[in-house]
């Protein structure tokens, strides 16, 4: 009897943030993602993302953006047919993710070997995240996290450089990135920049509107404290206009549309000289399983969210002190 054709089913989640999760654009208390779930035969490929409203995109509207390609499915389409198919964004995010998963399956090998891509480091290091908080608070948070590497600060346009102080007191040996979520002028990364050298901070992401930050061309030279697109980036065709503003761009697979284009945008990022950071959106292990085929040559990697939700799914990846390991084969890939 002639194989069955493959089947889609996509289930929408809610995982709740343990505490509440705060940027620039507002407070979350639970992470909604989908995910879409691909079988032939006895095996199964599973992909997560997270719908984004800052990118016009509604849980419902990914959920049935899936389903509208059960046929294609059916009829065998591939992760390059995918990326033809369908626009960058969440939707086909989940769906290159269950693609890579039950491509690596059929093949008995993980997907990073499929992809040409060396194995994840045992223990590969993590940005963990502090919200935006009261300086004296986010101050307490870093004390308990000092042992970490690497710290993220997330700020607004108020009180920032109070923040990244107070972080940089209670960890006074972590790595710091910033991130102002496209909160800031240029006036004002202009006057921050110096004390943000000052405070050794390693990376600032995203800091003006990604429609406004062609004013980047008119800073003097290389900054003091490279700065990373993120909001701005999203695909490959992006890089040409981001090399010329920045020193590093945020590999999100939620907006590149999945591991096939980040693939192909780390790549261009390395043909342009830029530095590389892969990043998540708040959600489970199965979300950041793919993200760690392009982590292990990232400069910064920035996986952890997991570690601000309640719980995980399981099986799921391990943290250790800002660590992670890489993805357990019945989880994904």
């Amino acid at each position: 009897m002639a194989d069955r054709a493959p089947t889609l089913s996509v289930a929408v989640e809610r995982w709740p943030i343990a505490g509440g999760f705060t940027i620039s654009r507002g407070t979350r208390t639970e992470a909604v993602v989908v995910v879409a779930s691909v079988t032939h035969g006895p095996l199964t490929g599973r992909g997560e993302s997270v719908p984004y409203a800052r990118y016009g995109e509604t849980v419902d509207g990914v959920a049935d953006a899936i389903r509208g390609l059960a046929g294609d499915i059916a009829a065998g389409l591939d992760r390059e047919g995918l990326r033809a198919r369908m626009p960058a964004g969440a939707a086909r995010n989940a769906l290159d993710g269950a693609l890579w998963d039950l491509e690596a399956k059929r093949a008995g090998r993980r997907a990073w070997e499929l992809a040409g891509q060396p194995a994840p480091p045992a223990r590969l290091v993590t940005a963990e995240t502090l919200s935006i908080a009261a300086p004296s608070v986010m101050a307490e948070k870093a004390r308990a996290l000092a042992d970490r590497p690497m710290l993220k600060i997330k700020v607004g346009a108020e009180g920032a450089l109070d923040r990244i102080a107070a972080v940089r007191a209670g960890a006074p040996d972590a790595a710091l990135i910033v991130d102002a979520n496209e909160a800031w002028s240029l006036d004002q990364l202009r006057a921050l920049l110096p004390d943000l050298a000052d405070l050794r901070v390693t990376l600032v992401e995203q800091p003006l509107p990604a429609g406004d930050d062609g004013g980047l061309a008119t800073l003097p030279g290389p900054p003091p404290v490279p700065l990373c697109a993120d909001e701005s980036a999203h695909t490959a065709a992006d890089l040409d206009r981001l090399a010329t503003l920045y020193q590093a761009v945020n590999i999100k697979l939620d907006k590149a549309g999945g591991l096939t284009e980040a693939l192909d945008m780390l790549a261009g990022a390395r043909a342009r000289n830029l530095l590389v950071m892969v990043g998540c959106m708040v959600s489970t292990s199965l979300a950041m399983a793919p993200a760690t085929v392009i982590a292990g040559t990232a400069d910064v990697v920035d996986l952890d969210g997991p570690l601000l939700l309640g719980h995980d799914r399981s099986p799921c990846l391990t943290y250790e002190r800002g660590h992670m390991s890489p993805p357990p084969a019945d989880l994904w890939g």
